[in-house]
């Protein structure tokens, strides 16, 4: 098979190598279509001799450059006959969809995976007023529509005419590689500025509005306790702020903001629990990064973090705004040292239904039929 890829941001194709390998492996052609001008693709694609070609898509749905980007899609199915057009991230699967009609005639397939529709359960009414439209029209245009978690599924499934639709629970982690992890906890600790014997949270994600890591500094100042650590492995726009709340809220020095870091997993052996207070999230690879290393889970609820957590089963859950639900989760985890260890216990087995291995194997099937 010929197969192309197409995303607005190149930095997506990270979630997809070990897939593309396998379909590398077994003869098939894959090629990549990306915007790479803010968030490169992987070099692994073109040393396993992947085409990858810049795209001029953007990710507001209302920039003239998408247009752009519709011809030069239109262009590389025209000259390249794909028997599979996948494409993610709205804005490209829009682009994707308009210009490859001609092409599904011809008999390519159209693929799209939804890491989660922007509209949803509380999403805000802009989003339903531009993205639902947007997607109602283009699922009529649209081979397999893959959705991550269920209820963008069973939507999908009664109110988007896609030919076809397909569950498949997230991309997939490497289990593995959290699961494993052998690392010297003090000296790690001591890397990072943590006490070697303190109560650690950690986050893995950018610093951003959605990502609400302002709910845990304010329940960490609520609580009280100069023990409670909370390290933050991530990068974004609101770093200043969040500081400056640590601050006034006297507890900068419990509140570690680490920056982009390419040693998660050891990050996570050292840490007590893993805390993932998104507002919204698709599916959320992150908390799932967590489970695997053992933590339990202290977490916002939302349709992506219902797929795997259970309140005191494996998880506190939260509401995202609940900063004494946040509190009192703290000190839960940290006092109620057998809901503690059965959480952790009941992770590290559960994370590996969500291994690379398994979503390959339902991806691989997918394209088959």
């Amino acid at each position: 098979m010929k197969i192309l890829y197409i995303t607005t941001i190149g930095g997506t194709m990270t979630f997809f190598k070990t897939f593309i390998k396998e379909l590398l492996d077994e003869g098939h052609t894959v090629d990549i279509a990306a915007n790479i001008s803010s968030s490169k693709i992987p070099d692994c694609y073109t040393e396993w001799g992947c085409k990858v070609y810049p795209l001029s898509c953007s990710r507001s749905p209302l920039d003239k450059s998408n247009l752009v980007a519709i011809k030069e899609i239109k262009q590389l199915v025209s000259d390249n006959k794909y028997d599979i057009v996948h494409c993610h991230t709205p804005i490209a699967a829009m682009c994707t969809r308009l210009a490859c009609r001609k092409f599904r005639k011809q008999g390519t397939k159209v693929f799209y995976t939804a890491h989660g529709f922007h509209f949803y359960k509380g999403a805000p009414l802009k989003n339903w007023l531009l993205f639902y439209p947007i997607e109602k029209i283009c699922a009529y245009l649209t081979d397999l529509l893959i959705t991550i978690n269920k209820e963008d599924y069973e939507r999908a499934k009664k109110k988007l005419k896609a030919k076809k639709v397909a569950y498949v629970p997230g991309v997939g982690i490497d289990v593995a590689k959290f699961a494993d992890v052998v690392v010297d906890r003090v000296s790690k600790r001591a890397e990072i500025r943590i006490p070697e014997n303190s109560f650690l949270l950690l986050s893995v994600g950018e610093l951003n509005a959605n990502k609400n890591h302002e709910v845990v500094i304010r329940a960490i100042a609520k609580i009280g306790n100069p023990d409670v650590h909370y390290a933050v492995a991530g990068k974004g726009n609101l770093e200043e702020y969040l500081k400056s709340l640590a601050k006034e809220l006297n507890i900068e020095e419990q509140v570690h903001l680490l920056g982009y870091r390419k040693d998660i997993s050891e990050l996570y052996s050292v840490a007590d629990v893993c805390v993932f207070p998104s507002i919204r999230e698709g599916f959320g690879l992150a908390a799932l990064e967590g489970m695997a290393a053992g933590l339990p889970l202290l977490i916002s609820d939302n349709r992506g973090t219902r797929e795997y957590s259970t309140h005191n089963i494996n998880a506190i859950v939260c509401n995202c705004n609940d900063v004494d639900a946040y509190a009192s989760g703290i000190e839960t985890l940290k006092n109620d040292v057998e809901l503690y260890k059965s959480m952790g216990e009941y992770n590290k087995k559960f994370a590996w239904q969500y291994d690379i291995s398994s979503i390959n194997k339902i991806m691989s099937e997918l394209y088959y039929k």
